[in-house]
């Protein structure tokens, strides 16, 4: 008796660590009868899961992105949908990727669990995009997204041409990265990010390609100053392509 209840309970937490499938269906099941702009897909990871991509292409695009959100959210929220269909409109086609997802009350340090799984998902992304021809791509992260691309590039970034990392946090630094990258942050971002601004910078010592740019008044998600961040990614996307 005592061995199954451990087993449950060990089980019940395996559960928790890794990514929440069936709140990820819900967002799903929310997302897609309401996209306008775009084309919902799902991609399938080698252990069977799908999951929901939107892809909106560029007329003659020559860079494709890699749009991804941030700490339990979908890959059509708030400020991700602005990047992913204002970008689009500025001529850079994008996929918006869902990103595993906890528990409504879990915390930011229990998602380190789902890094690997996040990864996977980037890097199925990236060759889904090579595979419709696209031979330039970049990522466009923020927040918790921001944490997960950072597993990726470190270990890919010869598929890539840039990364645009926006309101990292976790103590994070771009340590190693040698393709262009843009730290972008809000004025009024959150402590965690504004804490290690000059500590990325100098993460970026010899990175040619470094950029930093503080949004001013902008908050952790941009809020009325989104123009001012598609600006940004955009200059910076438009200096590396």
């Amino acid at each position: 008796m005592r061995f199954i209840i451990f087993l449950s309970l060990l089980c019940s937490q395996f559960a928790f660590a890794g990514a929440d499938y069936a709140r990820e269906k819900k967002w799903a099941d929310e997302v897609v009868p309401g996209i306008v702009v775009g084309d919902a897909d799902y991609l399938e990871l080698k252990q069977g899961h799908k999951f929901l991509t939107l892809l909106t292409e560029a007329k003659e695009a020559k860079v494709a992105l890699v749009v991804v959100h941030g700490m339990g959210i979908h890959p059509d929220w708030g400020m991700v949908g602005t990047l992913r269909t204002e970008l689009a409109e500025k001529g850079y086609t994008t996929l918006s990727v869902q990103m595993p997802v906890q528990a409504n009350d879990a915390k930011a340090e229990q998602y380190a669990a789902t890094f690997p799984e996040a990864a996977d998902r980037i890097g199925m992304a990236v060759d889904f995009l090579k595979a419709k021809g696209y031979k330039k791509i970049a990522i466009v992260s923020h927040s918790m997204g921001s944490r997960m691309s950072r597993v990726y590039v470190a270990k890919h970034q010869d598929k890539l041409v840039a990364w645009a990392s926006l309101g990292i946090g976790g103590g994070d630094t771009y340590k190693g990265i040698k393709i262009p990258v843009l730290d972008l942050y809000g004025e009024n971002d959150l402590p965690p990010v504004l804490t290690n601004v000059k500590k990325r910078m100098a993460s970026l010592k010899g990175n040619a390609g470094r950029k930093q740019v503080k949004v001013p008044k902008a908050d952790h998600f941009y809020n009325n100053h989104e123009a001012e961040m598609v600006k940004a990614v955009k200059d910076f996307l438009d200096g590396v392509k």
